[in-house]
């Protein structure tokens, strides 16, 4: 079955990242859930974004991940939203997201090195962004 894909503005974009950072290991948590409220609401980027969109972004991201190539239409949609300047920012939100729990999981593992190759980002960046993830989510 085939759905009908939306499109997605540029924020629908990083917060479908965020989303599918979550659901990657098949569990998305509520540590992660809180992540993606709290980027939404105080990250500049999503200055002008109604947060209301995040459920219906979220349903598409679930939904996507049940088809068979879901994952590809997925970053196609993501791609196609997303200014190439924001790709970073998608990779550091993602990062902050999956780190929000406290540790990181195979799935989020794999979703983070896919992110980084559809979002094309070096890996110096990706390693400079991630361990900026790691050390802001250190607990005492």
């Amino acid at each position: 079955m085939t759905t009908e894909l939306p499109s997605l503005s540029p924020c629908d974009a990083l917060v479908a990242v965020m989303v599918a950072v979550s659901a990657s290991d098949q569990t998305i948590r509520t540590s992660e859930l809180v992540a993606i409220q709290r980027m939404v609401d105080h990250a500049p980027v999503f200055a002008q974004y109604d947060d209301d969109r995040i459920r219906a972004v979220s349903q598409t991201v679930i939904s996507l991940f049940e088809e068979e190539d879901g994952l590809d239409a997925l970053f196609g949609l993501i791609r196609e939203a997303l200014p190439e300047k924001l790709h970073e920012t998608a990779y550091a939100l993602a990062c902050d997201v999956a780190a929000a729990d406290g540790r990181l999981y195979e799935g989020e593992i794999e979703m983070l090195a896919e992110i980084r190759h559809q979002m094309s980002i070096s890996r110096l960046h990706a390693a400079a962004i991630e361990l900026s993830s790691q050390v802001r989510h250190r607990v005492v």
